[in-house]
């Protein structure tokens, strides 16, 4: 289904928990190192429409590459439930509560070239 949907997730061991609203209809498959190792599937909202609900002490961060985006990722369990940049903040839906990762349409991105 196309349009916003509000969606709650988080990393493995609940510490970081997070509510956004994004359209979930279409997600980014990456296949640069680092989201091809993880198996992201990633889809983009603005901002304003993302909210940390907990656990920002328990968050780390990881840049790499041209280091413009924000990899947040759990410190205790080392799940990277989101991240963020400049143009927003990009939440794996493999992260999101109850999430079918089989119904988005996946757009392959080829950021292996950038």
């Amino acid at each position: 289904m196309a349009g916003l949907q509000t969606i709650a997730g988080g990393c493995h061991c609940g510490a970081v928990r997070f509510e956004a609203k994004a359209d979930f209809s279409k997600v980014v498959e990456c296949n640069c190192s680092h989201c091809e190792k993880r198996g992201a599937l990633l889809a983009f909202t603005a901002g304003e429409n993302f909210r940390l609900v907990s656990g920002e002490a328990a968050l780390g961060e990881y840049r790499f590459n041209t280091r413009t985006i924000s990899h947040s990722f759990c410190t205790t369990c080392g799940v990277e439930a989101f991240a963020r940049s400049a143009d927003g903040v990009m939440i794996n839906i493999r992260c999101i509560d109850g999430a079918d990762i089989a119904a988005p349409e996946r757009i392959a991105f080829d950021g292996r070239s950038v």
